[in-house]
This record gives C-alpha cells, sequence and structure tokens, in this order.
C-alpha cells in the first residue's frame, strides 16, 4: 500500500508542477515579439566594454542590453550553435561602436581550452524597452488567467 501512495504523491507533484509552469514561449515566438518591437536598422550602437544584460532569441539572433532601457536586437549572419547554452557572451568593437557586418558576438564559457567561433552581426535594430516590457507583462498576465482556469 505504501508504494501506492508514494506514485500517486508524485503523480499530483508533478501535474501541479506542469500547471505552475504553463505554456513556454518557443524561440521562434520569441524573436517574432522581439522583432515587432524593434526600429529600422542602424549601422552601430555606442559600446564601452559592458553590457547590462543579454537574451538568445534562437541560434541566428539576441537582444543585448547597454543600459537598462536601452537595447539593440541583433541578428547574425547563420547559426551561432553555442548561444543558447554561454553563460555569457562578448561583443567585439571598434573605438567605442558595434556595428553590423562587422563586428562579432562570441559565445563564453564551457570550459577552458574551449573554443568557441565568433557569430557575425548582420543587422543591428533598436528595440523599444517600454513597448517590449508591456508586451512581456501581458504575456504574463495572460499566462496566469489560463493557469488559473
Amino acid at each position: 500500500m505504501k508504494p501506492l501512495k508514494i506514485l500517486t504523491l508524485l503523480a499530483a507533484v508533478t501535474s501541479l508542477g506542469a500547471c505552475a509552469t504553463g505554456p513556454r514561449q518557443t524561440d521562434a515566438e520569441r524573436l517574432d515579439m522581439y522583432r515587432r518591437h524593434a526600429g529600422e536598422p542602424v549601422k552601430h550602437f555606442q559600446y564601452f566594454g559592458t553590457l547590462n544584460g543579454w537574451t538568445p532569441l534562437g541560434d541566428t539572433a539576441l537582444s543585448v542590453w547597454t543600459k537598462p532601457s536601452q537595447a539593440y536586437l541583433l541578428e547574425l549572419t547563420g547559426a551561432c550553435p553555442d548561444l543558447d547554452y554561454a553563460p555569457s557572451i562578448s561583443v567585439t568593437q571598434h573605438m567605442g561602436r558595434v556595428s553590423a557586418r562587422f563586428d562579432d558576438v562570441i559565445p563564453m564559457g564551457g570550459g577552458t581550452g574551449t573554443l568557441r567561433m565568433p557569430c557575425r552581426i548582420e543587422t543591428i535594430r533598436p528595440l523599444d524597452v517600454k513597448a517590449l516590457r508591456a508586451s512581456e507583462k501581458e504575456m504574463r498576465e495572460a499566462a496566469a488567467v489560463e493557469r488559473k482556469s
């Protein structure tokens, strides 16, 4: 009888965990949301060697935050296979500017001696941070309502 109780409890905990997390956005859906809140392409952005944060959006794009209220959507020339798993990134720059079609994103981490391939930046688009945050908030609220139903 005891193993049956344990299995029942385990099943209940597992199903509650699934309800708590709700549906997760795919990389393609997240990238689409970021594209909707991105402006026209720019040639470069100012970079002083420190990022406030970054978000991988699949293996061909990412957002980089230079300030809490300033971010850019970087789309790469091709797949950057280490991007989704990198704990950090490095961005090349010249004279304080990151330029499209000239500079790279380099995924970092994974142990010593691990060679990381640079990923060329194809386009740079400034993000409307306020609109992006509002969309993310709406999605979280919709997910919360869905979990309650």
